[in-house]
């Protein structure tokens, strides 16, 4: 098998530009035919591939370039930005996402009797590896089985599995591994980050955050930021922006009142932030947003 035909298979579901949905729920297939601008986005847990052309994700200070022939793993949600660095009409940009449930994850890596965590492991949320081939021979009939409706829905989750399986004994596995841990720092750190994903519009505070997840505030700030590139304040930031752009674009909310639904007290600072974050005031920007829909902040892990 080779990256090609799993570029050939994804290019015949996704014939137009965009993120196209699968039958499968948790497997989206990307297209684009020209490069685009960077876009800020979120990346929940799961695994992209691109199969033609380039893409280029940005984490905190961290910039990842990956091509067909790589695979990159986010094991908890990121705010990133990221975009297509290579593609054209004639070799347009292909690729796809397959979004996992932790709680799928974790009895498969109980079952395998992995060998322990090196101690001096370092934490990472997202991680970029060589794609190997028994993996990318999964993919490939994961995105075939999309052909065969009467057969998927047996076999789909048998190839997922198997997949998860792989991810966990290959090169991504102790980074995924290290999240899964329960009591592990980078274990407790995806809890505080899932905490702060629920309570976003709330007012942070470190000393109780640390203390939800039994670490002293300094130590708390210093695994925060080791493991996604910026502060627990940036990354709820982070959270707060692009919930508003959601209900702006979505919901046609002025940004007012968009303001105040993700938690800011001052319409100035909220309008401060989203220029600083997205590069114009909300209205202009929703308005941009809404002239390219290939630009949909929604889309995940391409």
């Amino acid at each position: 098998m080779s990256i090609e035909i799993l570029a050939h298979e994804i290019g015949k579901i996704a014939q137009n530009d965009g993120d196209h949905a699968t039958a499968i729920s948790r497997l989206s297939l990307h297209r684009r035919s020209a490069r685009t601008a960077p876009m800020h986005c979120i990346y929940g847990l799961g695994l992209g591939i691109t199969a033609q052309g380039a893409k280029q994700v940005t984490l905190g200070e961290q910039v990842i370039a990956y091509a067909p022939g790589q695979s990159l793993l986010t094991a908890v949600d990121l705010p990133v930005v990221a975009h297509v660095t290579q593609a054209d009409l004639a070799r347009p940009f292909l690729g796809m996402m397959l979004r996992f449930d932790a709680g799928a994850l974790l009895p498969l890596a109980s079952e395998l009797a992995l060998a322990p965590l090196p101690r001096e492991q370092s934490p990472c949320a997202m991680s970029l590896s060589p794609l190997e081939a028994p993996l990318l021979d999964a993919l490939i009939r994961l995105v075939r089985l999309l052909h065969e409706p009467q057969l998927m829905g047996t076999l789909a989750p048998l190839v997922e599995r198997e997949i998860m399986v792989r991810l966990l004994c290959g090169p991504h596995g102790p980074y995924l591994r290290q999240l899964l841990s329960a009591g592990s720092p980078s274990h407790q750190i995806a809890r505080a980050m899932s905490w702060l994903k629920q309570h976003f519009s709330g007012e942070v505070r470190i000393n109780e955050l640390a203390a939800l997840v039994h670490m002293s505030p300094s130590t708390f700030r210093q695994h925060f930021r080791s493991l996604t590139g910026m502060s627990p304040v940036q990354y709820q930031r982070q959270l707060r922006l692009q919930e508003a752009r959601q209900l702006m674009l979505n919901q046609a909310l002025d940004a007012a009142s968009t303001a105040a639904r993700v938690g800011y007290e001052s319409a100035s600072q909220f309008s401060r932030d989203y220029r600083q974050l997205f590069g114009a005031p909300p209205q202009r920007d929703i308005k941009r947003m809404q002239q390219t829909p290939s630009g949909d902040p929604a889309a995940l892990g391409i």
